[in-house]
């Protein structure tokens, strides 16, 4: 069985994507479940490429138990299309802007995280807002919503 290849996205891939990133892995290891996903993030923009992991982002993780990586950011490219099952952006801008550089050959593979939670919502990006608490409960929620639907609740 080949594992679910994940990818989430937001603009610079030092907040929101790396956020869902390392709560995902932390999620699905937690079910026992990591062998059956492979899980990254990327960036829309070139702003902040070769970039750690927002600190903001890394306190509220390790706050929450959640290990953190070495992570450096870094821009999606239209070869993804094909190498992932599934693109997860955080805000409209984001899917708008996947859209355009991955192409046709990711059409049906392009969700908003909180989509997966019935809300539909833009996940608001702590660069601007400050606030990474309210960003990693819904990054959480968007994840558990997420991880449900992939395995079926299982």
């Amino acid at each position: 069985m080949q594992p679910i290849r994940l990818l989430f996205v937001c603009h610079g891939n030092i907040c929101r994507s790396t956020m869902a990133e390392y709560v995902m892995k932390h999620l699905v290891e937690k079910a026992g479940m990591g062998d059956r996903f492979v899980i990254e993030s990327a960036a829309t923009s070139t702003e902040e490429i070769g970039n750690p992991v927002h600190r903001g982002t890394r306190k509220e993780l390790a706050r929450q138990g959640i290990p953190c990586g070495d992570h450096r950011a870094r821009q999606l490219r239209r070869a993804d299309a094909n190498a992932w099952d599934y693109f997860i952006g955080m805000d409209s801008a984001n899917i708008r802007n996947m859209k355009r550089m991955l192409g046709p050959e990711a059409d049906g593979k392009i969700f908003k995280l909180l989509e997966f939670t019935g809300r539909g919502d833009d996940v608001a990006d702590p660069w601007y807002t400050g606030d990474f608490r309210t960003t990693y409960r819904d990054v959480d929620e968007g994840c558990r919503a997420l991880l449900a639907k992939l395995t079926d609740g299982k």
